[in-house]
This record gives structure tokens, C-alpha cells and sequence, in this order.
């Protein structure tokens, strides 16, 4: 096992197939910073090949708390202020950037988990939609708080609240910046596992070990049969299905491409 600190507040540890990623600010509820996001975005950029799971969590009892304010708001050196005075295309470009820390979690040769425990305010709600999977603790509080300060989720949250939820159900969470906790959460769907908190790391392993257990191929095009069955119908889906298994049929048969 190894471990890399990427940025302050930032660590990636590394073992065999499973990459884990942790917010590590525990004494501030791992809130971000634009220097977290960067250095989340080079791990997307430089993760090794042969990673097949990524683990999102937080250290200490939170997952996060969300954008840290005290940087974000500082005056004329925050974040809110740089991006409020840039031209349009400097600021839309620097908040493509951050958004990429973390939509990478979706791309097609891994699976993402979010181990979630504590609060997912803000930010770190929308970390948590980033991943693939979320595996939530019962002691979980999600809200997505950035109607509260006039500003809009702009992380990549609002697309996967949406699929997940509904859009009625989105709206009510944007809107009115509610906390939701970890049952609620799990009867809306977006918890894919609901577990005791003493038991989230197990349970994070199991899941990460079970993926790890498939083939790799096999779940690669499982996961893009997946991602696309939303916008398809049956017979254009069927047919990617049967595109899909001749793919895997002739690879196992070492007939393949």
C-alpha cells in the first residue's frame, strides 16, 4: 500500500487495484478549497491504468462540509470575488476546471465509491453524486447548500441528483437547501448501501472487493450499458447489448480485435 499527499488536504492511497482518495481536514469537516479541487483533478489525470475502484471519503466525522468559506469569501482575494471580476471566459474557464475534479469520477474504466459518513453539505454532496456508488453511514446529513449563499450547484451535482431523484425531488433539495438524513436519502435513492457508521469502512471494502472480483472488461461494458440506457430505447438498447456480449464473447474466445 502506498499513500501520496497530493495538496494539503488532499491524500491518495494506493492499494493494488483500489485507489482511495481522502479529504483530509478533519479539524474543518474537509471543507474544500479550489487548491483540494486542483489537486483532485490531477489525480483523474494521473491515475495508473490498472486502477479499476476509486474510494471517495473523509476523514475524521464528516465527509464535507462543503466549499470552505473563509477561503472562498476572503475579500478581494476570495474565490467568488477572482471569478466575479474575471471576463467571462477566464472565469467559465476556471470553473470548468474545477468542475472536472469531479466529473472525472464517471469515466467509463472505473467505479467510483463515495464512503460517506457525517455531513455532505454543499461541495461534498456534490462530491458524493460525483461517484458511481454511494455507500452511506446512518449518522449521514446530505444538503445542497448553495442556494443559501445566492449561488447555484455547479460542481456537476445537478445532472446526477436529477437521474437519481427526479426532477421534482432535485428542485426540492436545490431550492430550499434542505438536510436531508441518511434514511430519507436512502428512500429517495441515493444511497445504494445504508449501514451502521462503525460498520462503513467494512462494508466500502466489501463493495470495492466484489467490483475488483468481475472481470475487468466485462464491467467496463456493463458500466456504459448502464450509463447510456437512460437516453435509448429498448431496441437501440438491446441492440448495444448484443454488441456488447459478441465484444466479450470473441475476447474470451481470444478471437478479438
Amino acid at each position: 500500500m502506498s499513500t501520496t499527499e497530493n495538496e494539503p488536504g488532499v491524500q491518495l492511497t494506493r492499494d493494488g487495484p483500489v485507489a482511495t482518495i481522502s479529504l483530509s481536514r478533519p479539524a474543518v469537516l474537509n471543507a474544500q478549497t479550489p487548491q483540494m479541487w486542483g489537486a483532485l483533478r490531477q489525480i483523474g489525470k494521473e491515475l495508473p491504468g490498472d486502477v479499476r475502484v476509486v474510494v471517495v471519503r473523509g476523514e475524521g466525522r464528516a465527509f464535507s462540509a462543503g466549499i470552505d468559506l473563509s477561503v472562498a469569501s476572503a475579500g478581494r482575494s476570495g474565490e467568488f470575488h477572482l471569478l466575479a471580476g474575471s471576463a467571462d471566459e477566464v472565469a467559465l474557464t476556471r470553473i470548468e476546471g474545477y468542475q472536472e475534479a469531479f466529473t472525472w469520477l464517471r469515466r467509463p474504466d472505473i467505479v467510483s465509491i463515495a464512503a460517506v459518513q457525517g455531513h455532505a453539505i454543499g461541495a461534498g454532496f456534490q462530491l458524493a453524486l460525483a461517484c458511481d456508488l454511494r455507500v452511506v453511514a446512518d449518522d449521514a446529513k446530505f444538503c445542497m447548500a448553495e442556494v443559501s449563499l445566492g449561488l447555484v450547484p455547479d460542481l456537476g451535482g445537478t445532472k446526477p441528483l436529477y437521474d437519481l431523484v427526479g426532477p421534482a425531488r432535485a428542485l426540492d433539495l436545490c431550492v430550499t437547501g434542505r438536510r436531508v438524513g441518511a434514511a430519507e436519502a436512502d428512500r429517495m435513492g441515493l444511497v445504494n448501501r445504508l449501514v451502521p457508521a462503525a460498520e462503513l469502512d467494512t462494508a466500502v471494502a466489501e463493495l470495492a472487493a466484489a467490483i475488483v472480483a468481475g472481470n475487468r472488461d466485462a464491467v467496463v461494458e456493463i458500466k456504459a450499458l448502464i450509463a447510456g440506457a437512460g437516453e435509448r430505447d429498448l431496441a437501440t438498447q438491446t441492440r448495444y447489448e448484443r454488441e456488447a456480449q459478441l465484444r466479450r464473447l470473441r475476447d474470451l474466445a481470444g478471437t478479438g480485435e
